[in-house]
């Protein structure tokens, strides 16, 4: 029997216990005289004690719904921010550990993601070309990546 998975939209409420949900949403303060709306301290940043922040960018090759995927990954040693350059859609699969059920949750297109340190998830995963992303992470000297391949896998439906 297939295991599937329905995605729903993402919210800060549902996707607390793994990060935080980078939007223009909320509470701001108003700056450049008047002109821009500075939407303040969004996430918590954590590079761990041997780590420093790097931002990269990412080129992802998009992917359809229904996805299948039996991969989950995560880093040990610090957070990691993923802000879309485009206003498309994206995937976002959590997990509270290997084996657990996953969860998955569709972005709006305004919105952008930070996983807390340690947090399970799926990979990156544009529904549309191109897959661009600005991504905020740890830069070190030791490995920060630990992977867990489900031996059955998930499908995520198409919503």
């Amino acid at each position: 029997m297939p295991r599937t998975l329905a995605p729903q939209p993402l919210t800060a409420e549902a996707f607390a216990p793994y990060g935080e949900v980078l939007e223009a949403a909320g509470d701001f303060r108003l700056i450049n005289d008047g002109w821009c709306q500075r939407h303040h301290d969004r996430a918590g940043l954590d590079f761990g004690p041997d780590g420093r922040a790097g931002i990269s960018v990412f080129h992802a090759r998009p992917r359809t719904l229904p996805y299948r995927f039996d991969l989950i990954e995560r880093h040990p040693d610090g957070s990691q921010a993923f802000l879309p350059m485009t206003q498309h859609p994206f995937l976002v699969i959590v997990a509270d550990g290997p084996g657990a059920v996953p969860r998955a949750f569709l972005t709006s297109g305004a919105q952008g993601i930070n996983l807390r340190r340690g947090t399970w998830h799926g990979v990156l995963t544009p529904l549309e070309a191109p897959g661009l992303f600005a991504v905020v992470d740890r830069i070190g000297s030791t490995a920060n990546l630990e992977e867990y391949r489900d031996p059955e896998g998930w499908t995520v439906l198409a919503p």
